[in-house]
């Protein structure tokens, strides 16, 4: 989609895009994409800590989205539908890897820290750019530590900044779940971790994976 198509579009709701695209408007699909894709990404990242695995589940997802785009009714957020799909996705690749997995870590033993992609709209100078990607290593250690269940409720409220109701939605979790695993990882993380984490900075998707992760699912259903 060129840039003039997107920006005379960008005030089209969710529900409108999804009945366009069902309507013949296939490269619609791009605005649904870019809108969601840093949270999609945050909910999968807090299953598969490995990055490439992570944009794989993330395509697949996509796809998924796309064939039973028919199915959305409409009545809850495009967001919290998008979301179940991406965590069945994601639990469906634990499922048939755990095996595999197990003993690949075994085998290789500790894996590098990975820094996090910074914003590829933010310009900081080389001091700033340095102290930004400790800080983002630091939490992505300190929340990759967390026991998944507490991990996506965590990053769906404090980073994701979603309502309680609007997680129950999307984990199919009581209101009392919700508010004792939130309870649960921030004891688990230390005091100044929880300070910093409630940079947005965290688990960031930039601009440049968007755009590729966008191609890739728009070729495929070209």
């Amino acid at each position: 989609m060129q840039a003039t198509q997107v920006k005379n579009t960008q005030q089209l709701s969710d529900i409108e895009v999804v009945r366009r695209v069902l309507a013949g408007e296939k490269e619609l699909y791009e605005l649904l994409m870019r809108r969601h894709n840093q949270k999609l990404y945050r909910v999968i990242r807090a299953y598969l800590k490995d990055e490439c695995e992570t944009e794989d589940a993330m395509q697949n997802t996509y796809l998924k989205a796309y064939e039973k785009l028919y199915q959305f009714s409409g009545n809850a957020q495009f967001s919290t539908w998008l979301i179940r799909i991406g965590i069945n996705e994601a639990l469906g690749w634990l499922r048939k890897n755990e095996a595999s997995v197990c003993k690949r870590a075994a085998q290789d033993g500790p894996t590098e820290d990975r820094v996090l992609e910074l914003p590829d709209t933010k310009a900081m100078n080389p001091e700033t750019k340095m102290i930004q990607q400790e800080t983002q290593q630091m939490l992505e250690q300190a929340i990759d530590a967390l026991p998944p269940k507490y991990k996506i409720v965590y990053l769906l409220k404090e980073v994701e900044d979603m309502s309680t109701s609007e997680v129950t939605a999307s984990l199919h979790i009581t209101e009392s779940n919700v508010n004792v695993r939130l309870h649960r990882a921030k004891s688990l993380l230390k005091e100044s971790l929880y300070e910093l984490s409630a940079s947005k900075a965290v688990f960031v998707f930039g601009l440049r994976r968007c755009d590729k992760l966008v191609e890739k699912v728009m070729a495929k259903l070209a």
